[in-house]
């Protein structure tokens, strides 16, 4: 109310009356209707902690930082939340340097008791050692530019730095346990509070001229009006705080339609602060990332020596085609066997000991070879045959007849002729 009395001498008697008669035509200066709020915007900067908002013209920053004190003797296991706030002439010329003034006390303690009273931060949380430390948490509040409606502001720019912020995380250590070490950002990282829920401050700005009331008043709008009432409620419909500030009387429908419109600017505002938080703390693990070398030595035209192989069989097994070459060579491998008499053996380079009439891989029982021809010429030769394998009767179109023995004469000159041949061979 000091603010308004302060900035009343400059309001000249023309814009008071073309205020009023604005709002009877349902309109303001600015263009809003009586039910609109100003456009909100929210930085977060990248220190942890610090949040800077625009409402309209209005311009706050907040800074949350922590430190260890002992607690209260009626509440030991319980740390605190405090709110400073800072108003500076640079903000609006009725602002005097030095010991802050009612508006500023009053506009730190309604956020305090909106944040406090409703049991927002769980306080509990910030007990390190039972009766001997606690965290203590403390909010400044810095006015850069005074456009009207600080509170709502402040309140915002207080719940979105205290999202942000992150207190250092602490150990018990020493022989009995009560020593505490606290642990720097680079050893482990910082815990961020416990917030239950957002209490949202929606300021309304009542005039004498037949009841009207406007959201966000500006600057000018508090020069004229002759009341206020800051409602804080959460999304969901709950009533954390009111604070009627004085001035003329307000009857309880008009605070019931005040509790109305304050949950549905509750509930918008909560999603934009917690869609600029959610922006914050992803560029903030992208930050946190670090990319080290790879241990295993890479070959500069692609993966190591064995991996690629290894991978390639992978590869070929997952898509089909590496069962198949399984099989294929299963196979081969088994006609091998069975071509191969039990006196021969193989090496590992494929070739045959022990040769006698062919390679050992020669299928005597092929269609392309005749099996009569075949036998006498290797009786001629005087090598013993293979036993013939059994056929099975289902795959037998024609019996074939069995073979017969060729005897042959030779003379000395074809055995001679044979010998030679034999060891050509």
């Amino acid at each position: 109310m000091e603010q308004r009395l302060a900035n009343s001498w400059r309001m000249p008697l023309n814009d008071n009356k073309f205020i009023e008669a604005a709002l009877l035509s349902d309109l303001r200066v600015d263009g809003r209707r009586p039910s609109d709020h100003r456009k909100l915007t929210i930085k977060l900067a990248k220190q942890d902690g610090s949040a800077e908002v625009h409402l309209g013209q209005t311009h706050v920053v907040t800074f949350v930082t922590a430190q260890l004190v002992r607690p209260y003797k009626d509440r030991p296991n319980e740390g605190s939340l405090s709110i400073f706030t800072e108003f500076s002439p640079m903000a609006d010329p009725s602002f005097e340097p030095g010991r802050p003034a009612e508006s500023a006390v009053e506009l730190g303690r309604v956020v305090d008791r909106g944040l406090r009273e409703s049991r927002a931060i769980d306080t509990e949380s910030l007990c390190v050692l039972s009766g001997k430390l606690v965290w203590a948490i403390r909010v400044d509040i810095h006015i850069i530019d005074n456009a009207g409606n600080l509170v709502d502001a402040a309140n915002i720019a207080a719940l979105a730095s205290l999202l942000t912020f992150r207190r250092p995380e602490c150990s018990l250590a020493g022989e009995d346990g009560q020593e505490v070490v606290v642990h720097p950002p680079e050893e482990r990282d910082p815990i961020p509070l416990i917030i239950h829920h957002l209490p949202i401050a929606v300021t309304f700005g009542f005039f004498s001229i037949e009841n009207l009331l406007v959201i966000d008043p500006t600057n000018e709008e508090e020069c004229v009006m002759t009341g206020r009432m800051t409602a804080t409620l959460n999304s969901n419909g709950d009533v954390c705080a009111i604070q009627k500030a004085g001035g003329e009387g307000v009857s309880q429908r008009f605070i019931m339609h005040c509790l109305k419109l304050a949950h549905a600017k509750a509930i918008d505002i909560t999603t934009k602060i917690k869609d600029a938080v959610e922006v914050h703390n992803n560029e903030r693990a992208l930050r946190k990332i670090k990319r080290h070398p790879l241990s295993v030595a890479m070959d500069v035209g692609g993966a190591p020596a064995g991996i690629g192989e290894k991978q390639n069989q992978l590869v070929g097994v997952e898509d089909g085609t590496g069962l198949d070459k399984l099989k294929l060579k299963e196979e081969e491998h088994f006609m091998e066997d069975e071509a191969t008499p039990s006196g021969q053996e193989h090496s590992k380079d494929g070739d045959s000991k022990n040769f006698t009439g062919g390679p050992s891989s020669w299928d005597p029982y092929s269609e392309s070879v005749d099996p009569d021809l075949l036998k006498s010429s290797l009786a001629s030769r005087g090598s013993s045959v293979p036993p013939s394998k059994p056929k099975d009767s289902r795959h037998e179109t024609k019996p074939k007849e069995p073979p017969q023995e060729i005897k042959t004469d030779f003379s000395p000159i074809d055995k001679s002729l044979s010998g030679e041949q034999s060891n050509e061979a």
